[in-house]
């Protein structure tokens, strides 16, 4: 068998498996241990083992499974309601009035939850029917959802951010860090976005706005126990008071005794959360042993090496190797979801882009936008498919929503590049 024909069977194998719908993890271990037996003549098992035992092994990791339980713990309780209620005063008499709310509070729970599917069900269970009630038009509310929803992803504590880190062996903290201005700030294009189409849209736009202003500072109230939670465990971090896996417990715990005294939190809930808590890490924990297997085989392909040299021979500027990377990102989400895309490409893209001198912090955070432009990109934009389920609307109707969105992801990351120190400024400030 030639060379050529053993990589096109590789490369074919993995392709197939994922069209086909098998799980992903399972799809990459299997293409992972096909590879090994075209390419090497190393004992499979054994290769396998030592693999996964490195890629689950990392402390850095445990934070995963505790964030996610934190999330899952405040998914089940009155969160979305506090949100709402607590937010909606302060943003109706912005042009655009509620829909700044889906912006609002997808910002805060995602200081929360750290995943984007959560953060779209969270606040769209609430928002939805009250923006239907006020005559907004039904294309914004999906569409200021679909991209808000995607913060979850960038700003920390986010899932996908632990996962990168893991991947390039980066410190968590110092990722959360370099996120967190860039997290705000694209939240806050959100919002510039909503104002002037509402401005553009003035005649045609003629809300409902009976929003009930009195007793704000109660409504203060009622958020600060969330403002609370996220500070303490976001500043945490920030101040070098805990690591990120020390953090994650602090949040559990803060989440436990929140839903505690919101009084929602039983038994029924606890274990329905810590069910979604398993489930959700037993997905992303088997992608990552697939990926570390995988990156493993491709290893001795020779495929990341005869990549990282065609692209070094092109010489490319850093402005088109990351347009290169944009596209090739938005295109790969089209048929993965963002942590599959992330630990899929890794092993090729780490090394190509440390020697074309980028900040791996500031490379984190493109990233993630990027993979967030994936979550509302159809086929498979995970927020799509759980807009879809909340709304009935078509997956059409879904998307041509979601795009206005999609383009200020897309200037946005030409904002980033243009001033990297939105990334990288803070952890170089609280480091030093």
């Amino acid at each position: 068998m030639t060379e050529t024909l053993a990589i096109l069977i590789f490369i074919g194998s993995l392709f197939s498996f994922l069209a086909l719908g098998v799980w992903v993890g399972a799809a990459l271990l299997t293409t992972a241990a096909i590879g090994m037996a075209l390419f090497t003549t190393r004992p499979i098992g054994d290769s396998m083992a030592l693999t996964i035992w490195g890629e689950q092994s990392s402390w850095t990791l445990t934070a995963l499974p505790l964030f996610i339980w934190m999330g899952e713990i405040l998914f089940r309780t009155k969160l979305s309601e506090t949100l709402f209620r607590g937010i909606a005063p302060f943003m109706r008499n912005l042009p655009g009035g509620l829909l700044h709310v889906n912006i609002g509070a997808s910002a805060v729970f995602a200081a929360i939850s750290g995943s984007s599917a959560a953060t779209v069900a969270t606040v769209g269970k609430m928002s939805i029917p009250e923006l239907r009630a006020r005559n907004y038009p039904e294309h914004m509310i999906i569409g200021t959802l679909s991209g808000a929803g995607t913060l979850g992803l960038l700003i920390p504590p986010s899932i996908a951010m632990i996962v990168f880190g893991v991947t390039i062996n980066e410190s968590i903290s110092k990722l959360f860090m370099a996120a967190m201005i860039p997290g705000i700030v694209l939240a806050l294009c959100f919002m510039l976005y909503v104002i002037v189409w509402s401005v553009l849209n003035r005649g045609t736009f003629n809300p409902i706005a009976d929003v009930e202003t009195s007793g704000m500072g109660r409504r203060l109230l009622d958020l600060l126990p969330v403002l609370c939670l996220i500070a303490a465990v976001i500043g945490s971090i920030y101040t070098g008071v805990a690591t990120a896996t020390e953090a994650s417990a602090l949040g559990v715990f803060g989440a436990i005794v929140l839903s505690a005294v919101q009084r929602t939190l039983s038994i029924d809930t606890l274990r329905e959360s810590i069910l979604g808590a398993v489930r959700t890490t037993a997905m992303i924990m088997m992608i990552l042993m697939g990926a570390g297997f995988l990156s493993l085989a491709m290893g001795f392909t020779g495929i990341p090496r005869a990549l990282a040299e065609g692209i070094e021979a092109w010489e490319l500027s850093p402005v088109m190797l990351i347009l290169i990377l944009t596209l090739f990102y938005i295109v790969l989400g089209c048929f993965l979801d963002g942590l599959s895309s992330i630990v899929l490409t890794m092993a090729v893209i780490e090394p190509m882009v440390r020697a074309a001198g980028f900040d791996m912090l500031w490379f984190g955070v493109y990233v993630m936008i990027v993979v967030e432009m994936a979550q509302i990109t159809p086929p498979i934009g995970f927020n799509l498919f759980v807009l879809q389920g909340m709304t009935g609307r078509d997956m059409g109707f879904i998307g041509r929503a979601s795009f206005p969105m999609f383009l200020v992801m897309a200037a946005f990351i030409i904002l980033l590049f243009i001033f990297p120190g939105m990334a990288t400024w803070l952890p170089e400030t609280l480091s030093n």
